[in-house]
Parts: C-alpha cells; sequence; structure tokens
C-alpha cells in the first residue's frame, strides 16, 4: 500500500490582468464563471480523501483575483476534512493591487499561515512595462496590513535581467525587498515563454534584455547581498532566513508525490506524472464527467531517477548519493560517473559528504548542467 501524498497544489487560473512575460494556465477574470470553477475546483479536490496534508498551496493565475467570498468560501472548504494539527505550511500566492483589506480580514481568519507576494521589481515604470497592476506603494501597503493580520512568514518573488533593466535597478531592487524584513525571498531571472508578449516583442527585435554577461554580474550580485543580509542561498533561485524554506517547493525538489487540483495543474502520483485539462470549460466538463485529466505519464524508472537529479540539483544540499542508491536499487558511481567527473572538471558541481552539488558556477547555468544527467 503506497503512501498517501502530503501534499497538494491548488491552482486558481483568474487574473485581474495578464503580465507579458506569464506562461501559465490562466485567463482574465471578468465574465468568467468563478463559483462554478470554485465548486469543480473542490469537486476534485474531495475526490482524493485528503484528510491529512503537511503542505498546501495555492497558486496561480492570481488566488486574490477573486472577491473575498469567494476566497472565504476556498479555503474553507479546502480545510473542511483536514487535521489541521498536521498542516505546517499553508501559503497563498497574492498580488500586492489585489489585496484589499476584506481579502486580508479572510487570510487572517483562515488556515492561512504563509503569503507569497508577486513583487517583481518596485520600479514603477518597469512595473508598467511587464505589464503588472500594481504600483510601489501598493507593494508596501500590502506587506504592512499582512504583517498587522499577523503573518510574519511572507515571501516575495522579484525578477531580473528585465528587459532594459541595468546592475544598478538591481541593486535598489535588492536593497528594497531587505528593507521589506520578510523572511524569504525569490528571485528569478527572466524566461522567454511562447504565447507571451515578451516573446512576440523579442521576434521583431523590440526586447531590449541584458547579456549573458550583466545577467550572471546580477545574479552574483543578488547572492552575495543576501547572504551578506543573513539569508541562505537554499535552491537556485530562493533564499531563506533559518527556518522559513517553502516546505511546499521543497517537497517538489525532494521529487515526492503531491495532489495536484484545478484547471491546467500538474501532479504527481502513484508514479504516474498528471495535467488537468484546461482551460475552464474543458476542466468544468471533466470534472462533471468524473475526469478532469488531460494526460497521463506514467514514468520509467529511468526518468524518475532523473527527475530525481535534475529536481535535487536546484537545491544547496543537493543530491544525497546513498539516499539515490537506496531509493533506485543502482550504483551511483556506475551510472553517472563519468558524467560527474567531466562536470567536476568544468567547475560545475562538487561531492561533499556523500552529497552532488552544484557549484555557484553551476547554479548560475542551471538546468543545462542537470541536462546532462539525461541519459539518451
Amino acid at each position: 500500500m503506497q503512501k498517501k501524498p502530503t501534499s497538494a497544489y491548488i491552482h486558481i487560473p483568474f487574473c485581474t490582468q495578464i503580465c507579458y512575460y506569464c506562461d501559465f494556465s490562466k485567463v482574465f477574470i471578468k465574465n468568467q464563471p468563478v463559483d462554478a470553477y470554485l465548486q469543480a475546483l473542490i469537486r476534485e479536490y474531495e475526490s482524493y480523501d485528503i484528510r491529512e496534508l503537511q503542505t498546501l498551496y495555492i497558486g496561480g493565475g492570481t488566488p486574490t483575483a477573486i472577491s473575498a467570498e469567494q476566497l472565504d468560501w476556498l479555503l474553507t472548504n479546502l480545510v473542511r476534512h483536514l487535521d489541521l494539527g498536521r498542516l505546517d505550511e499553508f501559503t497563498i500566492e497574492a498580488n500586492p493591487g489585489d489585496l484589499s483589506p476584506e481579502k486580508i480580514e479572510v487570510l487572517k481568519r483562515s488556515a492561512v499561515n504563509r503569503v507569497s507576494l508577486g513583487v517583481q521589481t518596485f520600479n514603477n515604470r518597469q512595473l508598467k512595462q511587464i505589464g503588472r497592476g500594481h504600483n510601489e506603494a501598493q507593494i508596501y501597503d500590502s506587506i504592512d496590513s499582512l504583517k498587522a493580520a499577523g503573518f510574519n512568514n511572507i515571501s516575495i518573488d522579484l525578477i531580473y535581467a528585465l528587459p532594459g533593466q541595468t546592475l544598478a535597478d538591481v541593486k535598489e531592487n535588492v536593497a528594497k525587498a531587505l528593507a521589506l524584513d520578510v523572511p524569504h525571498l525569490s528571485l528569478y531571472s527572466l524566461i522567454l515563454e511562447h504565447h507571451t508578449v515578451f516573446m512576440n516583442k523579442m521576434r521583431r527585435g523590440k526586447l531590449n534584455l541584458p547579456g549573458e554577461d550583466l545577467e550572471a554580474e546580477m545574479f552574483d550580485y543578488i547572492i552575495s547581498e543576501m547572504e551578506a543580509n543573513g539569508f541562505e542561498h537554499y535552491e537556485i533561485s530562493n533564499f531563506t532566513k533559518p527556518g522559513f524554506e517553502s516546505r511546499h517547493n521543497l517537497m517538489y525538489w525532494a521529487n515526492v508525490e503531491y495532489y495536484g487540483c484545478g484547471a491546467g495543474a500538474s501532479g504527481y502520483l502513484d508514479g504516474i506524472r498528471y495535467r488537468n485539462r484546461g482551460p475552464i470549460q474543458h476542466y468544468l466538463k471533466g470534472v462533471a464527467a468524473g475526469n478532469p485529466k488531460l494526460e497521463e505519464e506514467v514514468l520509467t524508472k529511468k526518468e524518475m531517477m532523473e527527475e530525481e537529479l535534475f529536481l535535487g540539483l536546484r537545491k544547496k544540499t543537493g543530491v544525497s548519493i546513498s539516499r539515490f542508491e537506496e531509493k533506485f536499487h543502482e550504483s551511483f558511481e556506475k551510472r553517472y560517473g563519468q558524467i560527474v567527473e567531466e562536470l567536476i572538471a568544468d567547475s560545475l558541481v562538487q561531492i561533499t559528504d556523500g552529497h552532488l552539488r552544484m557549484t555557484k558556477k553551476g547554479l548560475f547555468l542551471g538546468d543545462t548542467v542537470a541536462e546532462k544527467f539525461i541519459l539518451e
């Protein structure tokens, strides 16, 4: 009997506006069947008969784009059958422009204990340029209101290597982020995704992005500045004060199974990775018919091993070689010895205390290093 997952991801696909870099499953909220969607979502969630979770994460889209009443209904129904004593971390993503006093009141009364705020940049001109709906003042208001409501586990997201961004801009963003006195920061470099405004602009030669050297300089600066301020760089893009790691994300990087509910959401159950139907009408029909899933992929042992490395290498602690061998009953040395040797020679990885880890140079190249472990 396989143990049931102890984490769940809940997807809210609505946004009050669409950002120019985003390719997530999302829609503009106006005239959408939000209530019908939330009911279908809870129906899917309850079909798994979930009684115990350690981490619950509501992402999007923008979960705080829905009304205070809808938010209250969602948060209440998600924990109705849960043993709250075991729920360590309940995160909701929020946007500074959407957090009204009513919504903060709803969050305060709920079981939510962690808020992840999509700041992206403090620079008003750049916020407009990337299609965000909030301004710098709203960031400070939201953080102040959340703290006043008793939330101390707050994370903010920032994006660097934005069009036209300079190192001075990044330094200013980092300084303003540190001044907020929150215990967790995620800093992502801009990635151009297909079917986004930014990708279309770039194809027309209209997107002035920082070059790779400048981006590497930004990455270096961010790491040294965060570490100088007592943050641990525990994953490629994530920094934490002691004890405030995102436990939900650590679950992904540890490559364990989890429920994924909602339109376009992904999950991992019984060795099968699945993705739900999206757009919303397809998802509603799927739930009504008793199957919201669009595709399922049964992972082979080879794929499971590759994922273990691909995900585990994102963390500062890296991949435990003995845990890997125990889990997969394979010799790590036999299978990956030569790849590791080459990467060590290029100063991209190192082995310390029985763990394979990326070096700082390796972390900057991230996925390119991890991809070396995907054997033909």
